[in-house]
């Protein structure tokens, strides 16, 4: 049992660090367009399916109630969480239109949208990213793998090259705790502690 999990944590570790090392700069623009939109009385929204789907609650949760800092509520919102919404789309139209169909009736333009895919090729999830992308929104993916389709039609790409679920969701996390910090520090220019 020891050995299984000095293996998974050596896997984890080494796929945290490449990610963030090798994608940094990007995550730090990321943080900078989010604090842009929220300076700019625009919002956040993230959408996901499964894992992801509890990535962007958390997300938004860590925004709308607090991160680390006491501040005031920042305005993001999963796109995951309305279960009448989803319910009624995913019947009367299709799953594939679950976000997207989110997007148009919430999304204005100077928003972000967050697209979180481990796969990268979620189509409910594209879906929701061509709309994003005709209506304004910046939109940036949280992928694994080789990036997927989506790592074509946003913004910004944020790939962790691993094709473990697992480990990707683990640098997914991670990314977006980084964020949340990083959000914060820009907005209320206060050090957050190491």
């Amino acid at each position: 049992m020891e050995n299984i999990i000095e293996k998974i944590l050596v896997s984890c570790l080494k796929t945290n660090d490449e990610f963030v090392r090798k994608n940094a700069s990007k995550i730090g623009m990321l943080a900078e367009k989010i604090a842009s939109a929220f300076l700019g009385d625009r919002k956040l929204l993230i959408c996901g399916n499964g894992g992801s789907a509890a990535d962007a609650q958390h997300m938004a949760a860590e925004f709308v109630n607090r991160f680390q800092l006491e501040r005031p509520p920042l305005p993001a919102m999963a796109l995951t969480t309305d279960t009448s919404v989803i319910t009624s789309i995913g019947n009367d139209y299709s799953f594939e239109d679950i976000f997207s169909k989110q997007v148009k009736a919430l999304g204005v333009e100077g928003d972000v949208l967050l697209a979180i895919s481990t796969s990268g090729n979620s189509k409910n999830v594209f879906s929701a990213v061509e709309v994003a992308n005709k209506q304004g929104l910046y939109t940036a993916g949280l992928l694994g793998n080789k990036g997927g389709k989506l790592s074509a039609v946003v913004d910004m790409a944020l790939i962790v090259k691993s094709d473990v679920t697992a480990r990707i969701q683990e640098a997914h996390i991670l990314t977006e705790h980084i964020i949340c910090h990083l959000v914060d520090y820009i907005l209320f220019q206060k050090h957050l502690g190491d």
